[in-house]
């Protein structure tokens, strides 16, 4: 069960960012999963670097979002993604 909520609040997440980020229309669903998994790893990571407590439910989400968002950008500037604004 932890992997199927992981799943879906990954994709959730990577959708959000997406949207966000202009880059829904480039994304499948396994994409947004993917990056919202990973950037809610990111988020937590840098979260704990910077020394900012995570605790709480909204918080999770808003630090997951955040990471799926800096991920898209880092693809983007790495050149492995176009917003679509500039496509």
């Amino acid at each position: 069960m932890d992997l199927v909520m992981t799943l879906v609040t990954g994709g959730l997440i990577g959708w959000l960012a997406s949207l966000v980020m202009r880059t829904d229309g480039q994304m499948g669903v396994l994409a947004n999963i993917l990056v919202g998994i990973v950037g809610s790893i990111l988020g937590s990571w840098l979260a704990g670097v910077l020394g900012i407590a995570v605790a709480g439910s909204p918080a999770r989400w808003l630090v997951g979002l955040l990471g799926a968002m800096l991920l898209l950008a880092l693809l983007r500037a790495l050149g492995g993604m176009r917003s679509a604004a500039r496509a």
